[in-house]
């Protein structure tokens, strides 16, 4: 009976507890989805990503491996993080070694990496040595080795599976050659760090570079990298000892920390000089840190051009609260472009994973039999080998620019040049391909201000790109010249003559000074040690720093110096005597009238005489009488009227008429012959005894020019055998050599016949072609900046007419004209 009531109390129940029943099996089933969820990442299960091994080879004690490591951290955080890439069925693993500056160690790392952990891909060889060392592994592999910061000596068709994610350094080198353009620097020494493998592309490069410009590279200052301090002021000194003061700089930062604190030392940071800076050392401006910048100031540097995007100033943010967290009591503030390179360099791998979407790393082991090293053992990877294939064609915009790959780099863009001035880095131009520099990337504007070396503020002008070497004089050589002692004459240790006086007048122009002292190309008793040629390589071989004297301009001589403009009137002509053609004879008084115009006088005499007796003798009784007096009055009548006393009355108009005609010839007639033959009795008829080289030839006459000189060579063009040419060394053995007629002719320059006729101007005289040649001018060595300077000043003494007094005092006052009046040039 109690059954029953407990029966019917559970019935009432059970709707109940189906309720309940439905509540905890669906609590269990939620449990359940939630352990499901974490374990496997959702209600459905997540598809496995495939990972990809990357090694990391940095050396971290150095600014560049650490920062690096850092940027390459966050970049892997950052792209995962990105919504875009959630689903990508890839993800990159880095794998670092840490191996120090050593070329053996990287190769161990790599070597470990390869067989090891069977990556796909290395990042980050530092060095050029250990670059090319790690290019031959990946050439042996088939894996792609990655650098951002190194470049690969070797770089070229033989090492296919080095890529440089950096820019390239020829175009580096246009920037900074362009800059050198813009203030018209005309030569430039390069100082690098003499490791045989950061620059041995970048310094063939610069000088190509440098060429295009018109900018010379005479000296370059090597500095090794293990140099001691007395080694570095050894090659400052010699840098001292130069013209030049710009200097472009390129070696490690520590070792350029060095140099600058000693070049300060030096006084070459002072006023005048210039410095420039590569990439890689323009790049840690911010690292160096204070005291290293206080011995840079005025430097200019150039490095790639990073736009200040939004997502590099968010980036920057991170990065230095990231940076400065693992690094307290860092100084930098602002990430390095090789940073940024590393940065983007991730992201660029990330995508060629995703794209080149292999399922493992497939490496094949090696063919090699007998091997007996682990580099022999070395397998190939058939899927690093298609990585390296979607590397390559990656594009896309980082932080950095944009990335895009070609010839195995990054493809270069525009240059930021900057100017250390106290402790900031001041942006003051750019440089873009193709337009060149400006102070602006997008539009051609001037530069900003710049502060250069030994100025607090704005210096009036650019240093003008050279300066004379410390303590020193310039040592100029004068030619010995007994002859001609007008031009140079070298007397108790002073030098004087012409070819001085102007250049003394021109350097006393100039805007600066210029110590020196001449020095004459002999052996002290007049004799000379070498010719003027010989004279002139002297030049070539540093031994002198400037050459004053009648040093003509040829082409064989502007190889080994550079000339200034000519400073004296050019060309070569000849010298001959004259002789007085006049002849004072009894039948002098015949000369003054031709053959024909005497015939055409007397015939006109008659004619006019037989023309008046026609007309008057019918009227006039003074023309009639007998046939003989008739004839006597004809010729009678005719004569008399040219001396205008003539008896016989004319009574004819017509005959006046004739007579008035007759009158004006005669007179006309009358004033030519009086004239034309006071000339002939008083004045001298000097004539050239010949007036071409060609007769004297033909007449086999010898030829006289000056002794060490470059004449020979041209009479031998004009066809003169040599055995005909006499060589003379003064005005007096020219003299004499053509008074007795040992010569027909004197070949010579034209300033030197000019000092010569001033002496004998009424028994010789100039004839003949010009030939011409440049005058003399004034020697200096290959791309020395005074010459430009010292053709300037010629060119204002020309045209203030102080040149024209010096000319004056050279050829004196009297006035000898030239006797040839048909001058023809040829050269």
């Amino acid at each position: 009976m109690t059954t029953a009531p407990a029966l019917l109390r559970l019935r009432a129940s059970m709707p109940a507890l189906r309720r309940h029943g439905r509540l905890l099996v669906l609590l269990l089933l939620l449990i359940g989805a939630y352990g499901a969820a974490a374990q496997g990442g959702g209600v459905a299960p997540r598809r496995r990503r495939q990972v990809v091994d990357v090694g990391v080879i940095l050396d971290t004690k150095t600014w560049v491996g650490n920062i690096s490591w850092t940027f390459m951290e966050l970049a892997l955080d950052d792209f995962y993080a990105d919504d875009s890439h959630a689903r990508f069925r890839t993800r990159l693993k880095l794998h670092l070694r840490d191996t120090g500056p050593g070329v053996v160690d990287a190769a161990s790392a790599g070597v470990d990496l390869l067989q090891n952990v069977r990556v796909q891909a290395i990042v980050g060889p530092q060095t050029s040595t250990q670059a090319k060392f790690l290019a031959e592994l990946g050439n042996k592999s088939t894996v792609p080795i990655i650098s951002f910061s190194a470049d690969c000596p070797s770089r070229s068709g033989l090492t296919p599976y080095f890529i440089r994610t950096a820019w390239n350094d020829s175009s580096q080198a246009e920037a900074i050659a362009s800059l050198v353009q813009k203030y018209n620097w005309r030569e430039v020494v390069p100082v690098y760090e003499d490791d045989d493998d950061t620059n041995i592309k970048f310094i063939p490069d610069l000088v190509d570079a440098l060429k295009q410009v018109d900018t010379r590279v005479s000296y370059r200052c090597k500095i090794h990298p293990s140099a001691t301090e007395d080694d570095m002021k050894t090659a400052i000194s010699n840098l001292k000892q130069n013209w030049t003061s710009v200097f472009v700089v390129r070696m490690s930062h520590a070792l350029a920390q060095k140099f600058f604190q000693l070049a300060k030392d030096e006084g070459m940071m002072a006023q005048g000089f210039v410095w420039i800076t590569a990439y890689g050392l323009t790049d840690i401006f911010d690292v160096v840190g204070s005291p290293a910048l206080d011995v840079m100031q005025g430097v200019l540097g150039v490095k790639p051009h990073v736009q200040d995007t939004v997502e590099l100033q968010n980036f920057r943010q991170r990065w230095r609260k990231k940076y400065r967290l693992e690094n307290p009591g860092t100084s930098l503030s602002e990430p390095t472009v090789s940073g940024l390179y590393a940065y983007d360099t991730i992201w660029a791998l990330a995508l060629a994973a995703e794209k080149a979407g292999f399922v493992n790393s497939d490496f094949r082991p090696s063919l090699t039999k007998n091997v007996s090293t682990d580099f022999d053992r070395i397998d190939t990877s058939k899927a690093a080998e298609k990585l390296r294939g979607a590397l390559l064609k990656v594009l896309f915009f980082g932080i950095s620019g944009k990335f895009h790959i070609k010839d195995m780099q990054l493809v270069s863009s525009n240059y930021t040049i900057i100017n250390v001035v106290g402790q900031e880095r001041r942006e003051v131009g750019f440089w873009t391909p193709g337009s060149g520099i400006s102070g602006s990337p997008k539009m051609k504007s001037d530069l900003n201000t710049i502060v250069w070396p030994g100025y607090n503020e704005t210096a009036p002008t650019a240093p003008r790109g050279w300066l004379f070497p410390t303590n020193k004089n310039l040592t100029i050589g004068m030619p010995v010249k007994p002859g001609f002692e007008e031009f140079v004459r070298f007397e108790n240790g002073k030098a004087t003559g012409f070819c001085v006086d102007v250049f003394e007048a021109v350097v006393k122009e100039l805007s600066y000074d210029v110590p020196r002292h001449y020095e004459q190309f002999g052996d002290g008793e007049g004799s000379s040690n070498g010719t003027y040629d010989e004279l002139v390589y002297e030049v070539y071989l540093k031994r002198y720093d400037a050459v004053v004297g009648d040093i003509t301009i040829l082409a064989n001589r502007s190889s080994y110096v550079d000339f200034t403009l000519p400073y004296t009137e050019s060309g070569v002509r000849m010298l001959v005597p004259v002789q007085d053609r006049r002849q004072k004879t009894a039948w002098t008084f015949l000369r003054p009238l031709t053959a024909d115009l005497w015939l055409g006088t007397g015939a006109f005499f008659i004619f006019t005489g037989f023309v008046v007796w026609s007309i008057e003798h019918r009227i006039n009784q003074d023309f009639r009488g007998s046939p003989a007096s008739q004839i006597g009055s004809v010729f009678y009548f005719s004569f008399s009227t040219l001396v205008f006393a003539h008896r016989e009355q004319i009574l004819n108009n017509l005959s006046r008429i004739a007579i008035v005609v007759w009158l004006f010839v005669v007179l006309i007639v009358q004033q030519s012959y009086t004239a034309s033959l006071s000339s002939i009795l008083t004045v001298e008829q000097l004539q050239p005894t010949v007036t071409n080289l060609e007769e004297v030839v033909r007449n086999g006459g010898n030829v006289g020019y000056l002794n060490d000189s470059f004449l020979p060579g041209l009479l031998k063009r004009l066809k003169i055998d040599e055995s005909k040419m006499i060589a003379f060394d003064s005005p007096v053995e020219y003299d004499e050599a053509l008074s007795s007629g040992k010569v027909a002719v004197i070949v010579d320059e034209i300033p030197y016949l000019k000092v010569f006729l001033s002496k004998y101007c009424q028994k010789y005289t100039m004839v003949g072609p010009t030939y011409k040649f440049d005058g003399f001018g004034y020697a200096f060595p290959l791309g020395s900046p005074l010459t430009a300077d010292i053709t300037r000043g010629i060119l204002k003494l020309a045209s203030s007419g102080k040149m024209a007094e010096l000319q004056k005092d050279l050829y004196g006052d009297k006035s000898c004209p030239d006797k040839d009046d048909s001058q023809t040039s040829s050269s």
